[in-house]
């Protein structure tokens, strides 16, 4: 069951004292301060002191403040600045269950915080810290909280402040004292880090019987080894297993059978699957359906399903309707640690490579605890003896387990196991912080489906190739050895900083690489850090020059679109240099490692793009409020930002925007000219009451006129040419609007249409105009024309058209008459007129943005009768929001670090590596070795995208054609940029035989080297390799001359 409410103390009835507590605490908080309370509730202020031998509990006062119910009817207002990109991935239930949420976390090393860091990101309402240990100066290497000011003190109390600083919003506490049993029953969820078997089967059996029970999770880390363990008690439910939208299809028919057959259109492939529950709406003819009733379906198809029900006495099905799936909650029942030790189930696996790498595992981590009992430590790193010894216990212990126990026991993995059974490896610390921390957001709200129950992991590959001596394994004293630079051409938002930890509220404007990298010093004073804030593309190749690249070691990605992927993947190509590739996506994140000759480049493989739909649907015949939002934003960018910005361009130099429009004298010209006049004659605006007109002019334009002309134009029971009814599914057929001012979306739309309409024009907004009472009075005002549909209206139908601009053979005199018209209304204007386009802006709540977009989304929606949608959800979808939260984030970086071993090792090999794809909401992780690059032969030579040859001096072209051939090559041309240099079918060419290649690019292309470019490139194409089959390749070639000011060999390179 999902976690109720449960007071952590104090008195339920007393919520003024509650409130006056939480908000102490949270001003605490702020000022870096600990509170000590006694019983009566009086405190004592600790500023920067280390209470660890005190052994009280730290701001009790806010740990005692009762939870929300879940059923609140007053639940906390969840900020969507700073959620927004979180809210997309988990709604509004589950952060308001996130809310009511008490958390402990006991053991602060570097897994506890980065689980606590993900957690207070993630808006739990509390955070307990317990850790009974002092900071050593070896928790800094695995922990970002850390400083070397820190050691000695309290690990928990150490963590406040830094944590804190995190969220406000969450009050983070601290215990220092050895844990009870009674303590535990103030969370929802408690999460265990460092703990023997034995105390953790004790709380867990405690918490596995509590009513309601408390979610358990037992968490380790060890070295290049990390396990979880997950118990949420003897019924959990899970209300959403996937988080994903329930599948939706469009339906087009079914028959009257015992069990009836339901075809929908093929618009898009059926998601459905054998035993899914659907319900159906909007059905004409077969209305017995649309009784809101779950329905079992089998036989899926990708346009079709069987619907396991007899529906011979149903009426014939005439048409529409639209089929939706019924997400269940699931109920596990899991098993308390005690139990699940001895008959674990099956392990959640991450590498099908290491199948039989879990059990083996599950035996080490047994056997490290009984070390660690017997022994009162860890073993030491790189003693053959501590290793044998824990080898021989778990040996023992795999004696101990008759017909289930091992067949083998691999010694070398548990040996390796041993040696690093004390570290925490920052790398592991964050992707099993990510793990951990999204286990406790499920235990909390039901939301996507938990671990069940064991889950581990190794990474033994990224040990070094090369045996270590004892020597490598002792301190050096040491904290930095290199450089790294950070780029990156944003600033930092409020939605920043719900995801990761550098970045602070106070930091919000600044530069993101910046305060990155001073956040990242103050972690490690040592790091050798370098800040840009340039966007690494082809227009900032004079900062990210040659020289720069050859001077990488390795290429570390974070971007956010595909194409600037691309563009880092080819010069990574290029210059020859590792590039670890990697992204998230709500709950989900993949990996990809693109090593030089060893993996195919990022680029080799892409996915499809994604569908998009036909332009006649969007602008007439939707059938999702995606369509409609596609729609409105396209409305919103051409009537606040493209004509406002068309306007400008022409009355900047009136005569050469005229030329240039007679010059296209294309339907685009024509369109730019009449939205231009539009603007500045029929819409113009000089006062607000001008604006209010418009946005209700536009009202009636929009949903009411074009819906009147188009269903004009295609009647209710209009045929196709085919005979077959025009309006079959998937078109919908609209209905028109009618204004009502009492209508809050309605008047909602028309107010801040007329705020950003004045705003373009510059009119000052009056206070009125944000008064709904006041703005509806103003609107009954306006005179709104009748409408007469017109006939020969030409809409557009034609799914394969690119746009809704019909071109005429008239387009040229018609221009010339509109710039007539364009001349007149110029004079009209005050000198200096100047409009004000408005650029999109998705993040600001208060700028009326995401007003009009969903406002005209959500009127549309109404006359196609399609579900409308909040602003929030409006949001997500105009706003092209990818959905992110810090938990796959930090699993990400994780993976990422791990594989950044390997590299820096440099003697790999390709099966070492490892791309994952991972999706914490199911959970699932997919780890599979690298696809090697694609080979190429030609008679006995063989490449991939990785080779190259190098050829001394600057040939000429004659002797370069000469070597190719050598090499059984035919050149059949050569070219730099836009210009050929050599074509075998040209005869002049051939004079160009005896003249150096850098020479002819200088001469033909115009090739200049820039100073910061060490190279030119030619392509060259080849023949003959293949019957029918050009092949092409690039050349570099290093200049010698003294164009190029940089210091260069004379080399030349050969890229194929």
């Amino acid at each position: 069951m999902l976690p109720r409410k449960r007071a952590v103390g104090g008195d339920d009835d007393d919520g003024q004292n509650i409130e006056t507590a939480i908000k102490k605490a949270r001003i605490d908080n702020l000022n870096s301060c600990s509170a000590t309370a006694d019983a009566t509730g009086n405190s004592n202020g600790s500023c920067g002191k280390d209470n660890s031998d005190s052994g009280e509990e730290i701001q009790i006062e806010a740990a005692k403040a009762p939870g929300m119910a879940l059923g609140d009817r007053n639940p906390p207002e969840i900020d969507e600045d700073l959620h927004s990109r979180q809210l997309a991935v988990y709604g509004r239930e589950t952060m308001r269950r996130l809310f009511a949420s008490n958390i402990l976390i006991s053991g602060m090393q570097g897994l506890g915080v980065e689980i606590a860091k993900n957690v207070i990101l993630a808006g739990v309402k509390s955070v307990t810290l317990h850790d009974e240990g002092t900071v050593e100066l070896w928790d800094l290497s695995g922990n970002f909280i850390f400083s070397e000011s820190d050691v000695g003190k309290n690990r928990a109390l150490a963590s406040v402040q830094k944590l804190q600083e995190l969220n406000n919003a969450v009050i983070i506490s601290t215990l220092t004292e050895r844990l009870t049993e009674e303590k535990l029953s103030n969370f929802q969820a408690v999460v265990f880090t460092d703990i023997s078997t034995e105390d953790a089967i004790e709380f867990d059996d405690y918490c596995h019987n509590h009513q309601p029970p408390i979610a358990f999770i037992k968490t380790e880390v060890r070295g290049l080894f990390g396990s979880v363990f997950c118990d949420f008690g003897p019924q959990f439910t899970v209300t959403d297993v996937d988080g994903e939208e329930p599948h939706t299809g469009i339906i087009a028919s079914i028959s009257n059978d015992t069990s009836a057959l339901v075809s929908c259109v093929d618009d898009e492939r059926l998601e459905f699957q054998d035993g899914d529950l659907v319900m159906f709406s909007e059905v004409q003819g077969m209305t017995e359906l649309n009784d809101g009733k779950p329905r079992k379906i089998k036989h899926t198809r990708p346009f079709s399903f069987i619907l396991d029900e007899d529906t011979t006495k149903y009426g014939t099905y005439e048409r529409g309707g639209i089929v939706t799936q019924v997400k269940q909650p699931k109920i596990l029942n899991f098993k308390p640690l005690r139990e699940a030790l001895k008959d674990p189930g099956e392990f959640l696996l991450s590498d099908f490579s290491k199948f039989d790498r879990p059990p083996l595992l599950h035996l080490a981590f047994q056997a490290l605890n009984k070390f660690k009992s017997e022994l009162r430590r860890f073993p030491v790193s790189g003693s053959e003896e501590d290793a044998q010894k824990l080898i021989s216990i778990a040996t023992d212990l795999n004696e101990s387990l008759g017909d289930g126990k091992l067949e083998t026991i691999d010694s070398k993995l548990l040996k390796n196991f041993a040696f690093g059974a004390r570290a925490v490896l920052n790398p592991m610390a964050a992707m099993f912080g990510g793990v951990v921390g999204q286990e406790v957001v499920k235990a909390c709200s039901g939301k996507f489906h938990p671990l069940f129950q064991f889950f581990y992991f190794d990474s033994v590959e990224s040990l070094p190739t090369e045996q270590l001596d004892t020597a490598d394994l002792r301190p050096r004293n040491s904290r930095s050895n290199g450089k790294l630079t950070i780029t990156d051409d944003d600033v930092i938002e409020k939605s920043n900083l719900s995801r990761q930890f550098l970045f602070r509220d106070w930091n919000i404007g600044q530069a993101k690489s910046t305060v990155a990298a001073s956040a990242a010093v103050a972690i490690n004073p040592s790091l050798h850090i370098e800040a840009l804030q340039n966007r690494a593309s082809p227009e900032t190749e004079y900062v990210f020059d040659d020289a720069y690249w050859e001077g990488l070691d390795v290429v570390v990605n974070a971007l956010d679109n595909v194409n600037a992927r691309i563009y880092i993947d080819q010069k990574c190509v290029y210059f020859q240099k590792p590039l670890l590739e990697s992204g998230t996506l709500g709950a989900k994140c993949n990996t990809q490692m693109v090593i030089p000759h060893l993996t195919e480049n990022y680029g080799a493989s892409r996915d499809p793009p994604e569908k998009q739909a036909p332009m006649c649907t969007v602008h007439s015949f939707p059938h999702n409020i995606d369509h409609c939002l596609t729609w409105a934003r396209s409305e919103f960018e051409g009537l606040l930002e493209k004509t406002p910005t068309e306007v400008n361009a022409y009355l900047s130099n009136p005569s050469e925007y005229a030329a240039a429009m007679k010059n296209a004298g294309d339907a685009q010209a024509r369109d730019n000219l009449e939205r231009v006049i539009e603007c500045l004659d029929r819409e113009r605006c000089e006062a607000f009451q001008d604006c209010l007109t418009w946005a209700r002019l536009k009202f009636e334009d929009y949903f009411a006129n074009r819906v009147r002309q188009l269903t004009f134009t295609f009647p209710e029971d209009a045929p196709t040419s085919t005979g077959v009814p025009f309006w079959s599914a998937p078109k919908r057929f609209p209905r028109p609007l009618l204004f009502n001012p009492n209508d809050p979306g309605q008047l909602n739309f028309i107010m801040a249409a007329a705020i950003l309409r004045a705003e373009t024009f510059g009119i000052p907004i009056p206070d009125w105009a944000k008064n709904p009472m006041k703005v509806a009075d103003a609107v009954a005002q306006v005179i709104v024309p009748d409408f007469q549909p017109k006939t020969g209206v030409k809409i557009e139908t034609d799914e394969k058209a690119t746009t809704v601009n019909t071109a005429s053979v008239d387009d040229a005199a018609i221009i010339n008459d509109l710039i007539l018209r364009i001349e007149e209304c110029r004079k009209k204007l005050q000198p200096g007129f100047k409009m004000n386009p408005i650029q999109f802006e998705k993040d600001d709540d208060t700028n009326y943005h995401m007003d009009v977009i969903a406002g005209l989304a959500n009127m549309r929606a109404r006359n196609y009768s399609i579900p409308e949608v909040d602003k929030l959800k409006a949001k997500f979808i105009a706003g092209r929001i990818i959905p992110a939260i810090a938990t796959s984030t930090a699993m990400a970086t994780g993976l990422v670090c791990l594989e950044l071993y390997k590299v820096l090792d440099g003697k790999h090999k390709v099966e070492d590596y490892r791309n994952t794809f991972a999706n914490l909401a199911l959970p699932l992780f997919s780890m599979a070795e690298p696809v090697p690059p694609k080979v190429m032969k030609h008679r006995d030579m063989t490449w991939t995208v990785w080779d190259r040859w190098v050829l001394r001096d600057n040939p000429m072209l004659r002797d370069l054609l000469q070597w190719l051939k050598d090499k059984g090559l035919n050149a059949y041309s050569i070219s730099c940029g836009t210009s050929l240099l050599y074509n075998s079918m040209f005869p002049r060419h051939k004079e160009r035989m005896d003249r150096k290649i850098i020479d002819l690019a200088k001469e033909v292309a115009k090739v200049e080297v820039p100073t910061y470019r060490s190279h030119i490139d030619v392509v060259v194409a080849f023949d003959h390799l293949w019957p029918g089959l050009l092949v092409v390749g690039g050349l570099l070639i290093r200049p010698t001359s003294s164009a190029c000011k940089s210091e260069m060999p004379p080399a030349e390179k050969w890229m194929l």
